[in-house]
């Protein structure tokens, strides 16, 4: 897979977030950014992103996936934003 498939596969399922998408291959890194992580706990974000990629993790198309969550006002000041 390309990032710009996994990119457009979460931007299907996920409303309201912006995806920053890197890697190649199976392995991926992603940085989910949006209103729907509010309130939500570390790891119920991640589960939320896992579960929009369930099918393509259980097919192997995707294998590694590192994610990181931020609300937009966390994304602000977040170093990966510099």
């Amino acid at each position: 897979m390309q990032p710009n498939e996994v990119k457009a596969l979460l931007e299907s399922r996920i409303d309201g977030c912006d995806f920053h998408i890197q890697g190649e291959g199976c392995n991926f890194q992603v940085i989910a950014v949006g209103e729907a992580f509010e309130g939500l706990s570390p790891v119920k974000r991640q589960q939320l992103v896992y579960a929009a990629l369930s099918d393509e993790i259980a097919s192997g198309a995707l294998h590694a996936i590192s994610i990181k969550t931020f609300t937009p006002a966390q994304w602000q000041t977040a170093p990966e934003n510099a």
